[in-house]
């Protein structure tokens, strides 16, 4: 059987946190930052972990399973 390659993407996107659960990034902090308040963009450049409906699905696109 041949071997489950990593999707680049989601490689690029994701991290893994030592617990083993997965860190991303917030949308809506790339462009037209103008209109957006300063507290808001702040937030948005911290980071925080996929949810538990689509962490099955990230695991496969990172060939964790």
């Amino acid at each position: 059987m041949p071997k489950v390659k990593t999707n680049c993407a989601a490689k690029k996107r994701f991290k893994l946190t030592a617990s083993g659960k997965i860190k991303r990034r917030h949308a809506y902090h790339s462009h037209i930052l103008t209109k957006k308040a300063t507290k808001r963009k702040r937030n948005l450049t911290s980071f925080t972990l996929v949810e538990g409906a689509n962490r099955n699905s990230i695991k496969e696109l990172l060939a964790m399973k």
